[in-house]
């Protein structure tokens, strides 16, 4: 991926944990170093080809003048989530703050913090089997996209699929959406189950019905287990209606674990099922 990179930018501003810091302020050092792609600008010569490093030089100073933290941690982590926001060529950007007058009561060059965030594509598995069904995945689809930090790529079509883990209940309507997101996997659970809760969603039975269900199922080609979450979904490859609409999307994507990609793994299960005369 090709770089830009702006190196020590001089700020004053209002940012650390003693008050005198937030009144009177001190001098910040900021450097950014953004990926991105300039093959066009390279070939046409042309500034609205690329993106612009005077414009964020100017978005660095007036953001860090305008908004007070006690951190430099949480002055980079801002910045660059408002990086990634406002600027979508960016795809994905270290930024690295400097604190040369770091009150500690030592000599000392100086204090600095860098971090490094980017964009992420997510697959999100939606489903619904109560109520007005289409009506929840479109609210649900509706308030993932409206989120800043998140955009709803693609969606596939909507398939009526029975139900899964032997619960009576409705069938269900299910789909799979692309997703491009700026949050870390944890992040990005805590919204779904925001948007599931606004959907009332209830969880007392498992594999019960709900009014919306949301899933991660890739996450770029991360691999996670954690107590309340699992990348790759860890039972994707048993779904009909997860890898169903998933191939419309992206039959290519390979499953980091299982080393297969998703049209082979919907192939399979539909061999298996068929020799095993199940659905």
């Amino acid at each position: 991926m090709d770089r830009i990179i702006i190196q020590d930018l001089t700020v004053y501003a209002k940012h650390g944990v003693y008050a005198e810091e937030n009144i009177l302020g001190q001098q910040f050092l900021v450097s950014v170093t953004i990926e991105t792609d300039l093959s066009g600008a390279g070939n046409s010569d042309a500034l609205q080809d690329s993106i612009d490093y005077g414009k964020i030089c100017h978005f660095v100073t007036k953001y860090m003048q305008q908004h007070t933290f006690h951190l430099i941690e949480a002055v980079a982590e801002h910045l660059a989530q408002e990086l990634l926001m406002q600027y979508k060529q960016i795809k994905k950007v270290k930024v690295k703050v400097k604190k040369p007058w770091a009150p500690i009561g030592l000599p000392i060059k100086n204090v600095s913090v860098e971090i490094e965030r980017a964009r992420h594509t997510a697959y999100i598995a939606f489903g619904s089997n109560m109520g007005d069904k289409q009506a929840y995945i479109d609210q649900g689809i509706q308030a993932l996209d409206a989120l800043e930090t998140c955009k709803v790529c693609k969606v596939s079509s909507i398939f009526e699929t029975a139900p899964y883990g032997g619960v009576p209940q409705d069938h269900f309507k299910n789909g799979v959406l692309c997703l491009e997101t700026i949050l870390d996997p944890h992040q990005l659970l805590e919204k779904l189950h925001e948007i599931e809760k606004q959907a009332d969603r209830v969880r007392d039975v498992r594999w019960g019905p709900r009014t919306l269900d949301l899933d991660i199922i890739f996450y770029d080609d991360k691999v996670m287990h954690s107590k309340d979450l699992t990348i790759p979904h860890i039972d994707m490859q048993n779904r009909t209606f997860v890898l169903q609409p998933l191939c419309e999307l992206a039959p290519w994507y390979c499953h980091p674990l299982l080393h297969q990609t998703v049209q082979q793994l919907y192939e399979g299960l539909l061999d298996k099922q068929q020799h095993d005369g199940g659905n």
